[in-house]
C-alpha cells in the first residue's frame, strides 16, 4: 500500500463544497472543507490526479506540518523538526514564500528568512554538507501563519492550476479559469447541455463548460512542477494522464454559443477555444446584448461588465436593464450571472432564485441564479 500524505488545495471562497466533491471523485480521503481551502489525504497517484483533474483548485500542496509560532525561535525549531529530506534532495532548490495574518510574526520577509535558515539546518544535518547549490529541481516551500499557527507546505503544482495553457492572451477583465469552472459546476452543466455566454470576452466560461460537459481534465495540456521530482515516479504521471484521456466523453452532445460586442473578444475567444481543443463545440458571433436570443433550453452563464468609476457603473447598470429585457431567466432558460453590484436585481428587474457569495480576485461578488419561475 502506498504512503499517503496530508494534502491541501486552496480555492476561491464559496467553492469549497464544489472542490470537495471533485476531490472525492479522484480518490481523496478524510476530506475536510475550510474557508478557502480543502484538506484531504492521498498517495502520489492522488497528487498527480489532483493536479491534472481538479478544475476549482488553485494548486496542490503537501502539508508538511503545523505548529504554534509566537516567536522566531518557535518558527525556526518548528520547521527544523520537519522531515524535509523526504522530499528535498541535496541538490534540489527550495525557495520559500508565504503570508502572515493576525499573528505576532507579521513580517513576511523575516519569516521567509527564518524558514529558509531552518530548512538549511535540517538538510545539513541529514546530508552532512555545509553548502547547497540548489541547482536541481525546485521544491518550493510555502508557509501560512494565521493567528500564530504556522503551516508549512510543499507546492507540487508550480504555476497556479488556473493556468490551463489555453489562454495566452485575455481581455481587460477576464474571469479566472478556476472561478469560471466553479460557476459552471453550480450551473449544473451536463454532457448534453447547451450553454450561452453573451459576454464571452476571452471564452473562459465557454471553454470551462466544454471541459465539464466532455469530462476533459483541465490540466491535460500543461505540466506540473512535481513531474520533475524524483520522489514521484514518472509512471504515476503517465497512468494519471492516460486515465484522464480515457475519461473524455467524445460523444457528449454538448454545444455552446458565445457572443460579444467587441470583435477583438470574438477573435480571442475563437483562438482560445482552438487551443483548448473545444472549438468544434462552440459557435462564436459578434452581437450586441440587446439582440441576444438564447436557444430553447440553453443555460446562460455570464460575467457582464462592471465599472468602478461612476460613468462605468452607470453604463454597466444600463446593460443590466437590457439583460433583464432579453434574458427569459426562467426554468426553461436558466441564468447564472456573476456581479459585484449589490443592486443588480433592481436593475435586472427580477429577483434571483438564489444568491451565492463568491470572490472574483479580491472583488466580492454574488452569483445570481435564475432557474425556477
Amino acid at each position: 500500500m502506498q504512503e499517503t500524505y496530508l494534502l491541501c488545495c486552496p480555492c476561491h471562497f464559496g467553492l469549497e463544497r464544489t472542490l470537495r466533491f471533485e476531490i472525492s471523485k479522484i480518490g481523496g480521503t478524510d476530506i475536510t472543507a475550510q474557508d478557502g481551502r480543502v484538506l484531504f489525504r492521498g498517495d502520489a497517484s492522488v497528487i498527480a490526479k489532483a493536479n491534472l483533474c481538479l478544475s476549482t483548485a488553485e494548486r496542490v500542496l503537501i502539508q508538511l506540518g503545523q505548529f504554534k509560532a509566537y516567536t522566531f525561535e518557535e518558527l525556526f525549531q518548528g520547521v527544523k523538526s520537519l522531515p524535509l529530506e523526504q522530499w528535498i534532495g541535496k541538490n534540489d532548490a527550495f525557495p520559500v514564500k508565504g503570508h502572515a495574518l493576525n499573528s505576532k510574526l507579521h513580517s513576511v520577509p523575516d519569516c521567509q528568512s527564518i524558514i529558509k535558515k531552518a530548512a538549511v539546518e535540517r538538510l545539513k544535518s541529514v546530508y552532512h554538507i555545509s553548502w547547497f547549490t540548489e541547482s536541481g529541481t525546485a521544491h518550493p516551500i510555502q508557509f501560512s501563519i494565521r493567528k500564530d499557527i504556522a503551516t508549512i507546505y510543499l507546492d507540487t503544482s508550480g504555476i497556479g492550476l488556473h493556468k490551463r495553457g489555453y489562454r495566452k492572451n485575455a481581455n481587460a477583465a477576464p474571469i479566472k479559469e478556476t472561478l469560471a469552472a466553479g460557476i459552471v459546476d453550480l450551473a449544473r452543466v451536463h454532457s448534453d447541455s447547451v450553454v450561452c455566454d453573451p459576454f464571452c470576452g476571452s471564452g473562459t466560461i465557454l471553454i470551462e463548460a466544454a471541459f465539464k460537459a466532455m469530462r476533459m481534465a483541465p490540466g491535460l495540456n500543461r505540466r506540473f512542477l512535481a513531474e520533475k521530482w524524483d520522489q514521484i515516479p514518472q509512471s504515476i504521471w503517465r497512468e494519471a494522464r492516460g486515465e484522464a484521456v480515457g475519461h473524455i466523453k467524445h460523444d457528449a452532445a454538448f454545444t455552446a454559443f458565445g457572443s460579444d460586442i467587441d470583435p477583438e473578444a470574438i477573435a480571442l475567444t475563437e483562438e482560445n477555444c482552438r487551443r483548448a481543443g473545444v472549438k468544434p463545440r462552440i459557435e462564436i458571433v459578434q452581437c450586441n446584448i440587446a439582440d441576444f436570443v438564447p436557444p430553447e433550453g440553453a443555460i446562460t452563464i455570464c460575467n457582464p461588465p462592471y465599472g468602478e468609476r461612476m460613468l462605468d457603473i452607470q453604463h454597466a447598470q444600463s446593460i443590466y436593464r437590457i439583460m433583464g429585457e432579453v434574458f427569459p431567466a426562467d426554468k426553461a432558460h436558466p441564468c447564472y450571472i456573476i456581479t459585484p453590484d449589490a443592486d443588480f436585481e433592481l436593475h435586472f428587474g427580477k429577483q434571483a432564485d438564489k444568491k451565492r457569495k463568491l470572490y472574483n480576485g479580491m472583488i466580492q461578488c454574488n452569483l445570481m441564479s435564475y432557474y425556477q419561475k
